[in-house]
């Protein structure tokens, strides 16, 4: 009778295990991604964007950084917040690789955080000629992610000059993209406004591109 009543119990619970298994771990999942894409296809998807040819060449929620093979600063672009998403055996990885995303883990009083951003501060300052105490936070410092594409409306407006130069474009035309790149708060109040860098860019390539641009 035992063995019966421990056999039943046994039963039960393999039944039980396989119908859950079935309702939340294939209807359940297949449900909300049925929904996902038909309300929020392009979300869900990634928010990839595509060139004119249909080819995919980002996501407007990853961060790119625009430098040439040196490292330095493409000056017809404009440049994404520093990113720590780097793999530290290649030190000539400008950062926002995905596969190391994370950022510093340096703490407030860390010496080589501290040398760092007065390093970014003074580099910053001599490119967008800007007085050094005005160099906006989120220039010289990272995100917890290393991968936010997303630079603060001052900083973009501190690099809208050297970008139009650098095209040979009125500055006015530039600062014209940086509003059509620029998202508000959430519902109004919450958070900053925030100019997305790479949606940015690849408007300026497709409106006012220049031959030797290349990111």
């Amino acid at each position: 009778m035992k063995l019966g009543a421990a056999i039943r119990r046994h039963t039960a619970a393999i039944r039980a295990m396989l119908v859950f298994t079935v309702i939340l771990g294939i209807a359940y999942p297949l449900l909300v991604t049925g929904i996902a894409q038909l309300a929020f296809k392009d979300k869900a998807n990634g928010s990839l964007i595509k060139n004119a040819q249909g080819q995919v060449v980002a996501s407007s929620l990853l961060c790119q950084q625009y430098v040439d093979k040196s490292g330095d600063a493409l000056p017809q672009y404009f440049q994404a917040r520093p990113s720590d998403a780097t793999n530290s055996a290649n030190s000539s990885d400008p950062g926002c690789n995905y596969s190391y995303s994370a950022g510093s883990n340096l703490g407030t009083d860390s010496a080589t955080l501290k040398s760092t951003i007065e390093g970014r501060i003074a580099s910053y300052a001599k490119a967008y000629n800007v007085d050094p105490t005005k160099v906006p936070e989120d220039a010289v410092t990272a995100s917890a992610s290393g991968m936010d594409p997303g630079i603060s409306v001052q900083n973009a407006d501190d690099q809208a000059a050297s970008v139009a130069k650098a095209r040979g474009v009125d500055l006015a035309t530039v600062q014209k993209l940086v509003k059509n790149n620029t998202t508000g708060r959430s519902l109004g109040f919450l958070g900053e406004q925030y100019v997305n860098v790479v949606t940015l860019n690849l408007a300026l390539d497709k409106t006012h591109p220049v031959a030797t641009a290349q990111s």
